[in-house]
């Protein structure tokens, strides 16, 4: 929204005086806070502070990055050690719903305070969780420490892709969206290594601990630069004041927790939760599927879908997804994409790092450069299709062919996954997905953003993410049900001559599989049982790729202009600014 006419621009490296803005009770302001102090810091950056800004940015993404290259692998090992591989699936679903649901919580905390608070909230949980999982006892500690660290992981996450959507214009969104993930491209090899020594020397409990000094010392100055310039836009009065509301203190935690919409969050996670932990909790549970509780679940967990809408739309005052969000097209078929791309890669995904470490002669360090290569290569082609749209000022024919490109890529998994397939046939699987994926992640993101005016970018953004987490998460919960309903039965028919508690160890621990050297005949058998699943996973995961295909060709295609977003003529400072393309493209969506 445009700021008041009052405020005079002001660089920061000066002291050139600043007129007030009229202080306000009105309750947008009062909601997009944060909003109204980023608009103000475009006002105070100078040349220096602004560089300050983008380098700090990229010192944040590359310790994100960093850590999805490399502490992914550990888990495999934490598991293990305590006998408990087959839960990774179920504590990936349950990470998948704490990244999700936490989502729009940093989102709304952030526009109801400032960019720079958030951040010091995300600091503090990421710190936490790394502390606990790397003094982990046993698998449920681990599985604690992993949910704390979530909250860290996927605040980081979505506040930089606000903070960028703060400070880019439309038509340069795209390409920064994907230079900022540059580090994947380093990391998958640095990443590579680091985690196969940290394996093979210090364990994975360093692997996990090293974060805990390393996310402060990268943020700290991301967080730094960001509340100064927050408080010497208050200091200049730039920054839009609220009356004192004169509630206690109180009154003041249950309106934050209106504000956050605390009941729909928790109804949704709730739901997802009872749907999805039965999946993967089936095969371990007393009684598998005959147990009245994995059923009672599921049920509830649906009854509560209908319940989340009804209580959304008549109660929620500030609902987690606004009316508003459900009737734009853009936000919908974006989140509708997300989701189901996410549940396809999942299925595949979730248990290809102990495929390969089982089935693939490869060092750790080579099969960690596999399970890179999806990563580097949507990083790559992600930069091409964020200077495409720059020049292009569209998105919508890169969506779709990124996710024609996408599904061939999980198709030809379906036949290279078996053990016999060649190294470079099962790379090009991931090579096509990163490419297909490159171009459709950052077309449905800006296209989203580029639907909504400043005050709503950063939540839906949120749920664009919330929606494609769930979808995360069920597609875990599916490769897990998969993984824990048929490979016991696979190594029972393989591995016929050795008793069930050998078969269970080989189930429980690729440690204990690892033991056996290739050419083997348990080796060899439990190479056909995981071969056998594993095609079961891409069929499953082939068939979903097929839905953001065809949702693709529904999506609106805005125009990327000078503007912060295509529906209001406003620049990055809330300024009037007139892009007659612009206009003229958002009166005929």
């Amino acid at each position: 929204m445009p700021a008041s006419a009052s405020a005079k621009s002001v660089d920061m490296d000066n002291k050139s005086p600043v007129e007030s803005v009229p202080s306000s009770s009105d309750e947008d302001i009062a909601a997009y806070a944060g909003v109204k102090t980023v608009e103000a810091t475009h006002k105070v950056y100078g040349k220096y502070s602004k560089w300050a800004l983008f380098i700090s940015l990229g010192l944040a993404a590359y310790i994100y990055s960093l850590d999805g290259s490399t502490t992914y692998t550990y888990l495999s090992y934490a598991a293990s050690e305590f006998e408990d591989h087959t839960l990774i699936s179920t504590i990936q679903v349950a990470q998948s719903m704490i990244i999700a649901v936490g989502k729009p919580v940093i989102a709304k905390f952030a526009d109801v305070t400032s960019r720079g608070a958030a951040y010091t909230i995300v600091l503090i949980f990421y710190v936490i969780g790394y502390i606990v999982i790397a003094s982990a006892k046993n698998i449920e500690t681990v599985a604690g420490g992993i949910i704390l660290y979530a909250i860290g992981y996927t605040g980081l996450q979505l506040l930089t892709q606000i903070i960028i959507a703060d400070i880019t214009t439309l038509k340069w969104r795209g390409l920064v969206l994907s230079l900022i993930s540059m580090p994947f491209i380093i990391n998958a090899f640095v990443g590579a290594n680091i985690s196969a020594n940290i394996v093979t020397g210090a364990g994975w409990r360093w692997g996990y601990g090293m974060f805990a000094i390393l996310i402060p010392v990268s943020l700290l100055p991301l967080i730094s630069t960001l509340l100064w310039a927050e408080n010497k836009a208050r200091k200049l009065g730039i920054v839009p004041k609220r009356n004192a509301s004169g509630r206690s203190l109180s009154q003041r935690i249950l309106r934050g927790a209106d504000k956050l919409d605390v009941p729909g969050l928790l109804l949704i996670g709730a739901s997802v939760a009872l749907i999805l932990l039965p999946l993967t909790l089936s095969s371990t549970a007393k009684g598998g599927w005959h147990n009245a509780s994995m059923i009672a679940m599921i049920v509830v967990g649906c009854v509560l879908i209908p319940v989340i809408g009804f209580y959304e739309f008549k109660f929620a005052r500030f609902p987690v997804v606004p009316h508003r969000f459900v009737v734009n097209r853009s936000v919908v078929i974006a989140s509708a994409i997300g989701a189901f791309d996410f549940i396809s890669f999942y299925i595949s995904y979730t248990y290809l790092y102990s495929y390969i470490v089982i089935v693939k002669p490869w060092s750790l360090v080579n099969t960690t450069y596999f399970t890179q290569t999806q990563t580097v290569a949507l990083t790559v082609f992600g930069i091409a299709a964020g200077i495409g749209m720059r020049y292009l000022r569209r998105y919508k024919h890169l969506l779709i062919i990124g996710l024609a490109i996408r599904l061939l890529g999980v198709g030809l998994m379906i036949h290279s996954r078996g053990a016999d397939g060649s190294d470079a046939e099962l790379v090009w699987t991931q090579l096509l997905q990163g490419i297909g994926g490159g171009f459709a992640a950052v077309a449905s993101q800006v296209g989203a953003q580029a639907s909504v005016p400043h005050s709503d970018v950063a939540m839906v953004t949120a749920v664009v993410l919330l929606v494609t987490e769930i979808g995360g998460a069920i597609g875990g919960g599916i490769a897990g049900a998969i993984w824990s309903n048929i490979m016991p039965g696979k190594l029972a028919a393989h591995l016929s001559f050795l008793s069930q508690d050998e078969r269970d160890a080989l189930f429980g621990s690729i440690t204990a599989a690892l033991e056996y050297d290739r050419g083997t005949p348990i080796r060899e058998g439990v190479i056909a049982a995981y071969g056998d699943v594993m095609k079961v996973m891409t069929i499953v995961a082939t068939v979903f790729a097929v839905i953001p295909l065809f949702l693709s060709f529904f999506m609106p295609n805005w125009y990327l202009g000078d503007t912060q977003n295509a529906v209001e003529d406003v620049g990055l400072a809330g300024e009037h600014v007139v892009d007659p393309v612009a206009k003229v493209d958002h009166e005929s969506q």
